[in-house]
């Protein structure tokens, strides 16, 4: 089963405010899924956003 993050995770992991992940994930640099209303970011999908940055 893939580990989902929540935004504030992603924020934390990349030491960013939870309002530039936002910005990220609406201008398609970071993939998200939105489960139940709430944003989730898969491990892996953050981890391909870092490897191309």
């Amino acid at each position: 089963m893939e580990e989902l993050l929540t935004l504030e995770e992603v924020a934390r992991i990349l030491k960013v405010s939870v309002q530039t992940v936002r910005r990220m994930i609406d201008e398609g640099e970071l993939k998200a899924i939105k489960i139940r209303g709430q944003w989730r970011v898969k491990r892996e999908d953050l981890q391909d956003y870092i490897d191309r940055k």
